[in-house]
Parts: C-alpha cells; structure tokens; sequence
C-alpha cells in the first residue's frame, strides 16, 4: 500500500508540474497575442479618424469633433476617444473621462513633441486601459494636435482567468485518472501477482507435501525474472528440504554427535576424492635433537591440536615450515614426510627458510607486528620495512611451493592457517582462479581504529580477500573485519550475506568457532580410570599434599593473562587465609618466541612473579604456585585437567582458546570447574564457566573462591551442559562444516 501511495502521489506531483508550466506558458502566450490585437485595432480606429479630426482641428470646430467622440467613443471595449491640441490640452474628449484625465495630458504632450505614434498600458482612475496616441497633421503638414484612443482591457484579464479555470479543471480530472489507472495498473500487474506468490510460497513453505518440481503459478511479464528466481529457489529448497529430512532420518538411526568415522564418509561425499591441502606456518610433527637422540614432537597450540584430527582422515598434504633442528633428516628428495610417525596417515611437506627469514617474517612482522595488532593487550606493534619484505617474499615462497603440489589437480581445496600467510590467497588464485581458497584467521580481528595504524594494511585485506571463504572464530571477528574493510578498501559489502566483493570476486566472511576432538571410545575407557589415583600421583610428583588443585595450560605468552592469574592467586589467599596450605595451582608453561625481547620479558615477570608468592606463602611441605616451564603432551595435560578442581583460562584477549574446551572434554567425570575470561572467544559457548574479566583481580580472587566451594551437583549440572556443547560442536563438526562451505563455492563463472 505504501508504494502504492508514493508511486501516485509522485505521479500527481509530475501532473501538477507539466500543468502548471503548460498554463504558464499557455497564459503568456494568450495575453502577448491578445495585447498585440488590442494594439492592431487602436492603431486602425486611430488612423482611420485622423483624416476626420485634421480640418475640424484646424477650423476648431468643436461641436464637430464632440460628435465624432460621442459617436465612436462608445464602442464595444473602447472607453472614450479625446482631440488635444498641440499643448496636450482637450479640445473635446469623452464625457465621463473628463475627470480622470489630467491636463496637459503627458501621452499627448509627448505625442506631439517627438512627432510619433504612443501606444502603453496605463491605470486611469480604477480601470487599466491601453492608451494609443497618434498625431494630427494640418493641411501644410504641421502638428496641429493629438488624436488619443482609451480601450479597455478588462477581457484580457477575463480571458486569462478563464484559461487559469480550465486548466486547474484538466488537473484534477488527470489526476483522478492517475490516480485510478495507477491503482488498477498496480493491483492487476504488481500487488496482486506478488500477493498471490507469497500465498504460494507461504503454502508451499508449510506445506508437507514434497514437490520435485515445483512451479510458480503465477504469470507476467514484470515479475518474469523474479518467478524464474523463485521458481529455481523453490526446487532447491524443495531439495533441501528432502535432504535434511534424509538426514534427520539417518541421525536419528545413530549417534548425533560428529565422530571421527562420520567425518570420514561425509569427506568422500563432500570431496569426491578430491585431496584437502593445508598450509600453515607450523608444522603438526616437528624432530628435534635431545642429546643425541631425535625425538618427534607436536608443537604447542591450538592450531595442531585442532588440525590433525582432520588431516588424519582427508589423507591430505600439510605444507608448514620446517623448523625442528632434525627435521631435514626424515624427509624425502621433495621434503616430505609421512605422519604421525607411529601411524602415517597424510603428508607432511616441509618448507625451508633461512634464519634471515625467519626473523623477518615470523619473529618480526608476523609476531611483533600482526600479532600485537589483533590481540588488544596494550602491547604495541613493530613495524620495520625490512620485515614486510621479508613476509611477501615467504608468502611467495610458500604459493611456489603449493603450485607444485597443486599442479595436477583439478579445482584443488586449499585451507590456509592463520596470520603468517595473510597475503597467501591472492598469490594462489592470481595462479590458480579455479582454486577453492579458504582462510582461517585463529587469532582474533581488531576493530578498524586498531587495524588502521598498520602502514600495509590494504596490502593484507587484498591479500586475505584473495580467498573464497574467510573464517574466523566468532561473529563479532567478522563484523570487525567488514568494518575494517568497509573503512579501508573500495568494495562491496552485503551485511545479509556476510560477503565481500571486490574487481569481480566475491568472499565470504562466516565464523567457524574452533573446537576439540571428541571420542566415545576414549572417553569410556578414561571412566574407567580413578581420578583420585591421578591425583595423588601428581601430588606425589610435585611434592605437596593439598586439599584443592588448580591448573593453567598455556603458551607463554603475553596475552594469556597469566601474570594476571598469579595475582589473582595471591590476593586469594590474602582474602580467604583458610585455603593456606590447602590449594596449589599447578602451571604447565610452553616456552615460545624467544626470540622475541617483550617474551623474554615475560617470562623473567612470570619467573619472578611465581618466586615472589611462593616466597611469601610457601612452607616447608606445601607452595601456592608449581610453575612447571616446559613442552608437555596432550597425555601429560589430560593427567592435569583430571586431576584438578579448577581451571583457569584468563586470557587477555583470545581468538577461542582450546584449553578450555580441552579442560571440558577431558572431565569424563563431570566435575571441575572452568574459570573463563570473558575476553577469549570460548566464553560465547561456554555460558556455563564463571566468567572473569582477567584485569579485575579482585573479581578473579573471589572467583576461585566460588568455583572451589561449589555445590557438587552444580559442579557437575554446569559441566555436564559444557560438556554437550563441546561433544556436538567438536572439531570433526568443525571441520565439515568447514571444509563443505569451501567446497560448495561457486567461482567467477560457474
């Protein structure tokens, strides 16, 4: 109904527009015409009675020429005639203008003086007349007087009125055709036709009738583009529909929960055979040295932990740096490797780069520049010319390095990891367009104030917008990367789709929280297990004897909070002294980046810091605080997570952080309690930790106070709810979804 009105009322106001200046223009024209006709016949009536008046003048024949005024001046639209002499004065004039005409009469006066015709509208009296002057001649053609016509114009105004009238009249009547037609040309063509699809739709929505062809019964050729869209959205919703309804149907026939095995056959689906290639900076297996034994090791983070899992299954090619000192040992003549080494199940190929490299691209711009730049912990970026140099010339190498694993493959899946391959997807579609490119940023997106004090910083988004789909972990990430390219680049965003387009390609931007493993048969066979002898044996490792344990799992690094922890750890025994003695938090800290001066900082305060409150607290059977600094298996970490009353997860600023959900999965008993800061991207799904801001120390401390005196069946209510939000979004849920949407990408031309 709204357009309805603005398309009339826009009509009506384009009517009244072309009326209005089509009257204008018709009523100048009128009055112009009208004006020179008046002036045609004074000029006749003049002339014409000159001749007459010229002797009566000459003789002064008065009474003649008062009954040639008599007889003419009252004709039709003429209002007198008046004889001046050659002073302008009356010798004779119509009877009723004798007292509106003033003596010398100027018109005559001027007549006379230049020896000319005067013809001009005037007012005289009341009444608007135009008034015609003509000279009189004498017999020896001199000037004897002035012959003056007054006609009157009254019917000028009359005729203007009149077409005024008529015209207002054709407005109204056009209008109310507008109007009308408007309505009718509306409701038969657009309103009803869109009226009768929505009805179509609607029933068709609700309906539980399968239709495998659906078709629109709607016909018209306005709404011929839409009907085909709609008709061509109705069977493949039709489509869906009967695909969901297939898999609800197979789901309810097995476990809803995504598992190793269903990841693995909905693969085949979904990739048709088709390898998966993931390139990332770290690698999953790195051998190091120990003396003189090498030993294979799995690097700590969250990118590992979640990635393995899945490359097991595509039986893919990993391509990551190589930065074991032994890795060159166990690799081929094209630097790869099968891994796990215990069970080899994909490829591993290793990329080399020089120490020079290394530090410019990862120690430099990578870690002290993006890094500091995404993750807000009042840490401030480095940027040096020589490091960005140094990152595209690796980013290079990388993409060289992937074209000669890509080459025979048709239309080839690339999942891209992480910050030190930002500029990665657009190397490889500017080689490969038929590429399928997937980025997934771990780390989080800044806002695009913070964003914006990269000096290349539309050299990264062009990069990063090089891939088909972009990920990150929460919504709020994508909806800072939009607004930072919103605010930066020239593109086109829909807010609807969450997609970038730029020079004729399009990007997704969805969020894919990352999660952990989840295996049923682990896990009942872990039941099994007795936490309480896990426990001791910690204890019994470490040295003490408490009542309560606490755990911290991290890389030491400056955005984990862990300083903050410890803190909060102090005042807590400051504020509640009955837990002296009674409460140890054991810290399992991976060193990394120590290359890096602001790291070695930190762990100097993380060192010192622990020092300082054991100084204060310990006894000679019991410390608050084991600060056990070095690369721990997942094996070693599951024994902790069990072990424990709490964990602590305080990150700073955090793109998900795995520890959490790893803390989760890990407590098949369903107790413990997770301590979350509300600033990792974990605290959106896991509603059910205490949540902390890890700069109020205050808060932190009573929240361990909370956590350890607990109600034992809210403990487990709370993690048991924790506990099937991570089992139903694991990171075989994770990487389906994943690798699907890159998948199902449809590229510049298909």
């Amino acid at each position: 109904m709204k357009i309805t009105i603005r398309l009339i009322v826009s009509l009506v106001l384009v009517v009244a527009l072309a009326v209005f200046a089509f009257s204008l223009y018709q009523v100048n024209y009128e009055k112009s015409r009208l004006a020179r006709d008046l002036e045609r016949r004074s000029i006749i009536l003049a002339e014409s009675l000159q001749e007459s008046i010229a002797p009566l003048i000459q003789s002064n024949a008065v009474g003649k020429l008062n009954r040639i005024v008599e007889r003419f001046g009252n004709r039709e639209r003429l209002k007198g005639i008046a004889v001046f002499d050659k002073q302008g004065n009356a010798l004779t004039l119509t009877a009723h203008l004798r007292s509106q005409i003033t003596q010398p009469f100027p018109q005559a006066v001027n007549s006379v003086a230049e020896n000319r015709s005067i013809g001009s509208f005037m007012t005289i009296g009341e009444q608007k007349m135009y008034i015609y002057v003509i000279p009189i001649y004498s017999e020896n053609a001199e000037i004897a007087g002035a012959l003056t016509t007054f006609n009157d114009t009254s019917y000028i105004n009359t005729r203007l009125r009149e077409i005024w009238k008529d015209n207002v009249l054709r407005f109204f009547t056009l209008s109310l055709l507008v109007v009308l037609s408007t309505i009718l040309v509306v409701r038969w063509s657009i309103t009803g036709p869109i009226a009768r699809l929505a009805e179509w739709m609607r029933e068709f929505r609700t309906s539980k009738e399968e239709r495998e062809n659906p078709v629109v019964p709607i016909r018209g050729d306005i709404l011929t583009p839409l009907i085909s869209e709609v008709t061509q959205l109705a069977k493949s919703l039709s489509m869906a529909r009967a695909k969901a309804e297939e898999e609800v149907r197979s789901r309810s026939k097995s476990d809803s929960v995504w598992t190793a095995d269903s990841l693995k056959e909905f693969m085949k689906v979904e990739l048709e055979d088709q390898k998966l290639f993931v390139v990332s900076n770290r690698e999953p297996y790195m051998h190091v040295k120990e003396g003189r034994a090498t030993k294979c090791i799995v690097p700590a983070g969250g990118l590992v932990t979640a990635l393995d899992p899945v490359m097991r299954i595509c039986d893919g090619i990993w391509l990551a740096h190589g930065s074991g000192d032994a890795d060159r040992e166990f690799v081929d003549a094209y630097n790869k490797v099968r891994v796990p080494p215990e069970e080899p199940a994909y490829t591993l190929k290793r990329v080399w780069l020089t120490k020079e490299q290394e530090d410019g691209y990862y120690y430099g711009f990578s870690n002290e520049g993006i890094w500091p730049l995404c993750h807000i912990t009042h840490t401030r970026p480095i940027f040096r010319l020589e490091d960005w140099i140094c990152y595209q010339k690796v980013n290079e190498f990388f993409a060289e390095s992937l074209m000669e694993e890509i080459t025979m493959e048709e239309s080839p899946l690339v999942l891209i990891q992480d910050y030190h391959l930002a500029l990665l997807p657009l190397l490889i579609k500017q080689r490969r367009p038929d590429a399928k490119v997937a980025l997934f940023w771990h780390i989080p997106w800044p806002n695009p104030e913070s964003f914006g004090i990269c000096p290349w910083r539309q050299e990264i988004l062009i990069g990063m917008l090089g891939a088909d789909l972009l990920s990150f972990h929460i919504q709020f990430f994508c909806n800072n990367f939009l607004d930072t390219v919103d605010r930066f680049l020239e593109s086109q965003i829909d807010w609807e789709q969450f997609s970038v387009k730029r020079s004729g390609h399009t990007t997704l931007v969805k969020p894919f929280p990352i999660s952990v493993s989840y295996d049923q048969k682990k896990e009942t066979e872990a039941a099994s297990n007795d936490n309480t002898s896990i426990r001791e044996y910690i204890m019994k490792e470490i040295g003490i004897q408490v009542k309560y344990l606490g755990v911290g799992v991290d890389r030491i690094d400056y955005t984990k909070g862990i300083p903050e922890r410890f803190r909060a750890i102090e005042r807590f025994l400051e504020k509640y002294p009955e837990f002296v003695e009674e409460f140890t938090f054991i810290e399992l800290g991976a060193p990394s980046r120590d290359h890096i001066r602001k790291y070695r900082e930190l762990m100097s305060e993380v060192e010192e810091t622990v020092e300082k409150i054991n100084w204060r607290y310990q006894t000679k059977t019991w410390k608050p605080i084991v600060y056990l600094k070095a690369h721990h298996s997942h094996e070693e970490i599951e024994r902790y997570y069990r072990a424990s009353n709490i964990c602590m997860v305080t990150s700073l600023h955090d793109g998900m952080n795995l520890v959490a959900k790893e803390f989760i999965i890990s407590r098949h008993d369903n107790d413990g309690v997770l301590i979350l800061s509300q600033f990792a991207g974990a605290s959106r799904e896991l509603k059910d930790s205490i949540i902390v801001n890890p700069y109020d120390i205050e808060e932190m401390a009573d929240s361990i106070k909370f956590a350890l005196t607990l109600e034992p069946s809210e403990r487990a209510e709370r993690m048991q709810r924790m506990r099937n939000m991570v089992k139903e979004h694991n990171i075989y849920r994770w990487a389906g979804k994943l690798i699907a949407e890159l998948s199902h990408v449809r590229l510049a031309g298909e």
